[in-house]
Formats: C-alpha cells, structure tokens, sequence
C-alpha cells in the first residue's frame, strides 16, 4: 500500500470499503478494502482514503489550494458519463461505476480549461481537504453496514465509504474537532459542514463567499475574524448571507438566526439565574445624569510642574485625574504613555527608567533574534512560527493607511510592526498572534516611535488584553454579561426591546470590546480614548461604560424606528467613525457617576464597577460616600481611585503604592 500524505495522523480506520457496484448486484468480490485517515499537516486537515494495495502515483492527486482560485474536480474513466443535470441517477454510488481515481488539481477562474491528471492504471483513491467538504450523508442506523458520502463544495459527490469494522462514530467525532457539522433540515441524515478552522487566528479572505451560513458559521468558529475585516459588508442585508444553498434558498427567520449568534461564543448562553452570586436586576430610579465637563489637555508644561529635580512624579493621583479629565497634549504621550501602561513606575528617578530602558533594550534584541536567526529550512518544521509570521503579514499589510507613519508598501513604520509582532510571539509563544493585535499595536507605536519602547508598552498593554485574544474567549464573555447587567440596570426597557429582536445578547458590541474600540474612532480619537480608559478612572472597566453610552445615544433611533435584528447590527456597524468621542466620554463619566450615587446599587454592578459593600458609616475615615459604597480597585493594581460622592465631590480611597511591578522578561 502506498504511504499516506505526510503529516500527523488525527485518525486510522481499515476496513473502509468502496462498492463500485453496488446496487442490485452485491457482489463482495468487487468490494474495495481501504484505510481512512484523517491528516493535520501544514495548518490543514485532510481526509485520505486508499486501497489497501494501492500502487497510485500519489504525484496525481493533488489537494485543492484554500485560496478563492482552486477548485476540485474528478475525472471520469471513458466510460462514465456527466451526471450533471436532472438525468443525475438516483443512488448515489451508480455514478461511480467504472471509476478508477479521483483526482484533484489547481486551476485558476481565468482558465476555463483544465488538464486531467488522470492515472487510468491506478487503483480507486482519493483525498480532500476539511476546507472543501460541503456535506456528509449517512445512511440510517440498522441499515447494513455504516456508510457515508463526502459531498464536495462543487457539488462532486465522492463514493461512499463502508465501515466493515464498526461504524463511523470516531470519524465524525474527530471532524467535529476542527469543523462544525449540523443537521440539514431538509434532511437528517445530511450533516452540512462548515469547514472553519477553530483557531482564533484565520485569515480573513473568501469571508463572503461561504454557502450554507458560511458568514455565520465563520463568525461561531472564528469571531475575531469575522468581527474585524468583514462584517460591515453583510449588515445590509445580513440575511442573504444566511441562506441554505441545497436546495432551497429561503429566508431563516430572525429567531432561528439570534439562534446561531447565542451559540457564536461557546459557553455564553446561559440562565444567568443559576450563575454563582447571580442577582436580579430590578428597576432602580437612577436619577438625572448630572452635567459633566471636560478639560483641556495635560500640558508639557503642567506635566514638568508635577515632577521633582530626580524625575519622579510628585502627585500621581492628580495626574491620572487630570489625563482622565482632558488627555494629553501629543508632544507629552510619548512619555507619559510609558508610565499609563505601566513600563515606567510611577515613582521612578529618571536614571531609574534609563537604566531600565538598557535592560529591556538588552532583552527585546534578544528575542528579535531568536526568530530572526531561524533558517527557512527550520521555520518550515516550525508550524507554529510559520502560522504566526503568515497572518502577521497579512495583517501588516491591511494596516490603516491613512496615518502617514505607515503610507506605502516599504515604510518603516510598516516594517516595525511586522517585527515587534514576531518578537512577541517569541515573548509569549503560547498565544503568539491573533488577528486584533496590530490593531492594537499600531497607535502605540506610532505614538513611541521607537521599536524598543512601543514593544514593552505593547506587552503590558497585552496584559491588560490577553483574555480576549485566548481561544476559549473567556474574557469576551465575561465583558458581554458585564455589559448586560450594566445596561439592564441604565435602562431595563431597552434590553427588554433588545431582546424582543433577538439582540439581547449585545453581539454588535464584540469588535468594541475585543480591540478597545480601534475601528469605531478615527486614529487620532483612539489616542485620547485609550489614555483616559488607562489611568482606569473613575472605576474599573470604565470601557463597559463607554458602551453604554454609545448605545443609549442610539437608543432613540433604534427604538423609535422598531429597528429588528437585522436592523441592528447595520445601524451599530455604520457608527464607526462617526461617534463624537469626547461627548462619549462625558456621557461615560456621568453615568459612572449616577451609578456611583446610587443608594440601592445591585451587588452585581458593585463587583463589575469595583466597588464594594461597607457597613462602615459614612462620616469615617474610609472614604466612603453616603450610598454606602466604596471603589476598590484589583489588587494587581495599584493606582489611586477617586470616589464620587453624592455631592459631586472625588475623594481618594487607596494611595499609590510605592512599588510597582514590570512586565515580565
């Protein structure tokens, strides 16, 4: 028998039969005894089947490329006739009768022709890759032995395997592990498959070009993806893209497409009533927003005035307020970035941070060369790297143009993303890239205009922001409930509306949260909004708040005009760029404090806000205002967070630490 495909085998199966003539004859003589595999190699998964004596010219079957431009075709013996119309025979496996190879090759959309690879001396085979399969049909349980018939995404239907020894149970539990398969409607015995890859880091090509809820389907496997390159394009008419393509193209209703979206996120759909510490949010008066007022931004200036003869910076509280108030002058965020972020302790000498600098400089080029000193010949047995440098460059090249600092193919600026990017794959290899993090780069680097510095910011940065970038999304999660419960309790009758249209679950807010608002805000808004989410004032995950206030500017319009699900996501998704940051943030900022002045907060929105339950009286030392509340702030952070008092007054509840950690080497 010859060798299978190169690669890890996933799966082994012998006693894998082919019948080519089976229907009134059956005649075992003829059967064809095979072994099935299913094989990882090369970021793809192939499913193998040949004879156990196969003498096949393996050089002829070649699996189709995952780009656009390939197709999958087999090729008939001379005697076999095109079964492409509505003479199609009805059993499923007549059409094979006298095949002897299935072969696959490349041919681009601008050549119609194709050139045969057929071996007509060779024995039945035949391999296909996971991105290819449309559909499997099974037979009914009790009917003779376990079958099943591949059905390729041109409509090819492959011969039927036959499971002699067992069933096909572990087979489909192992496609299960890289594609999702679900029940046709029309027909039970139909799994139709969607062939996205579970990492969530895919590319974003061909996103528009899936059938059978390809769109979707991409977005339950692949949110990340989905949520940041291609989305905007099917809001329109969101539905179209959600049709069945066998063989009947109507509509699914809204109900059954929220269906597909509460599932998206694997574990989020849940009955938050029995979640541990679960507590009813009832309609609680809130009182007027109050008037908020923002200031200029922090100066050189005032940023000098506020710094000893040493280089230490004398009243932090009073910083952090003051950025949180107005940001940063541009002249001043190179500096200051580094202390936000965390890089530069707030109680650093200047030679401290010097020192520092040459220390975290030694270790950066370090690991720069790690992946740098890496021959073709070893990063072609490194998947993994391989993987990363791919969508790095990918991603690089689909950086924003419209800030000069990364204009055209060769700019520098370009060319730094590309390697801070691979040399943090190095830093922290088990996550290594996902598609959203040069999003989150980008500003950064622009700002630091040095490798160096950008790097380090971009690693505490990543501490922050890790969770959202971890296959099991557990962050993501956590921040969709959070915002549930923060806009249940602003506004219980628009969740109520939300939900009558499916929305409930905030889906159209995953890209906010995932990279921190980088596509709803033009480059220079995003600088000022992520300096005042970084001083983590007024409270913590003061981001969930900036949510609620774009949405309950919306709420008006979305409800006035009895926006539904569709409706939704396409006016959510035409906000970007055109949201007015600065009145954003006075919006949040008032809101943070109507709920900070409320007497009766909910002990879920206490915990989220990072405040916490005191019997302790209000006259007493603790800071504590009259509701009874106090902010407190993780114990991994060490910052100074002003309470807003029901006077309108801040007072400070925690000092600043002395010490403050680095990120780690």
């Amino acid at each position: 028998m010859a060798a299978p495909p190169s690669g890890k085998v996933l799966y082994e199966q012998d006693g894998v039969f082919i019948h080519p003539s089976c229907g009134k004859n059956d005649d075992q003589d003829s059967f064809i005894s095979g072994v099935l595999r299913v094989i990882e190699k090369e970021n793809e998964v192939i499913v193998d089947w040949r004879p156990q004596d196969d003498t096949l010219d393996t050089s002829n079957i070649l699996c189709a490329g995952k780009d656009s431009s390939s197709v999958v075709e087999w090729t008939p013996a001379p005697k076999e006739k095109s079964s492409r119309g509505s003479d199609r025979p009805n059993n499923y496996e007549a059409e094979w009768d006298m095949v002897t190879t299935v072969s696959f090759k490349k041919k681009p959309h601008s050549n119609g022709d194709a050139t045969n690879h057929t071996n007509r001396e060779s024995t039945w085979s035949f391999l296909f890759s996971l991105t290819d399969l449309k559909s499997i049909k099974q037979n009914k349980e009790g009917m003779g032995w376990s079958y099943l018939v591949f059905c390729l995404k041109d409509d090819v239907k492959l011969p039927a395997l036959h499971f002699h020894h067992g069933d096909s149970k572990l087979f489909i539990k192992c496609l299960e592990n890289h594609v999702v398969l679900r029940e046709s409607p029309q027909d039970k015995l139909i799994l139709l498959v969607n062939s996205q890859n579970k990492s969530p880091s895919q590319s974003f090509e061909n996103l528009l070009d899936e059938p059978s809820y390809g769109l979707l389907q991409k977005w339950k496997k692949d949110p990340y993806t989905v949520t940041m390159g291609r989305f905007s394009k099917v809001t329109n008419y969101i539905f179209d893209s959600f049709r069945l393509s066998d063989p009947s193209t109507q509509r699914r209703p809204p109900s059954e497409m929220a269906d597909f979206l509460n599932d998206a996120i694997p574990g989020l759909k849940i009955n938050q009533q029995e979640e541990p510490g679960f507590e009813v949010i009832t309609r609680i008066d809130l009182g007027e927003q109050p008037e908020v007022s923002r200031r200029e931004p922090v100066s050189v200036e005032e940023w000098a005035k506020n710094m000893d003869s040493e280089g230490r910076i004398l009243n932090v509280d009073y910083i952090k307020q003051s950025i949180f108030k107005g940001g940063l002058c541009h002249t001043l965020r190179k500096e200051a970035w580094k202390f936000l972020l965390g890089y530069f302790p707030w109680n650093s000498t200047k030679e401290e941070r010097a020192n520092l600098q040459k220390r975290r400089t030694d270790e950066y080029f370090r690991m720069k060369l790690q992946w740098k000193s890496v021959s073709e010949e070893q990063e072609k047995r490194n998947s993994r790297l391989r993987d990363y440098r791919s969508l790095i460059e990918k991603d690089v090249n689909r950086t924003d143009r419209t800030n000069k600092f990364y204009e055209g193919e060769d700019n520098p600026g370009l060319i730094l993303l590309h390697d801070i990017l691979m040399t943090y794959c190095m830093y922290d290899f088990d996550l290594g890239y996902v598609q959203g993090m040069s999003d989150l780069l980008s500003p950064v680097l622009y700002v630091m205009e040095n490798e160096v510095d950008a790097f380090w910011c971009f690693v505490s940065y990543m501490d922050q922001m890790h969770q959202n970038f971890e296959e099991q999304m557990q962050g993501m999660k956590t921040q969709l409930i959070q915002l549930s419960t923060l806009l249940r309790l602003l506004d219980s009758g628009f969740c109520s509306y939300l939900e009558s249209q499916d929305s409930g679950y905030l889906y159209f807010c995953f890209r906010w949260l995932l990279i921190r608002f980088k596509r709803e805000f033009s480059f220079q808004d995003i600088l000022r909004l992520w300096e005042v989410m970084w001083t983590e004032l007024p409270c913590q995950n003061f981001h969930l708040l900036l949510c609620c206030a774009i949405l309950e500017s919306e709420k008006q319009q979305i409800m006035e005009k009895q926006y539904g699900f569709n409706e939704i996501l396409k006016h959510i998704n035409e906000l970007s760029m055109k949201i007015d940051v600065e009145y954003i943030l006075c919006k949040a900022e008032a809101i943070s404090m109507q709920m900070m002045n409320c007497k009766e907060l909910p002990q879920a929105v206490s915990e989220i806000l990072g405040m916490e339950s005191s019997s302790v009286t209000p006259d007493s030392d603790t800071g504590e205002d009259e509701s009874g509340a106090v902010l407190s702030c993780p114990a991994s952070q060490s910052i100074s967070t002003p309470v807003i008092a029901a006077n309108g007054t801040r007072e400070s509840t925690k000092q600043m630490s002395e010490t403050q950690s680095l990120a780690p080497a």
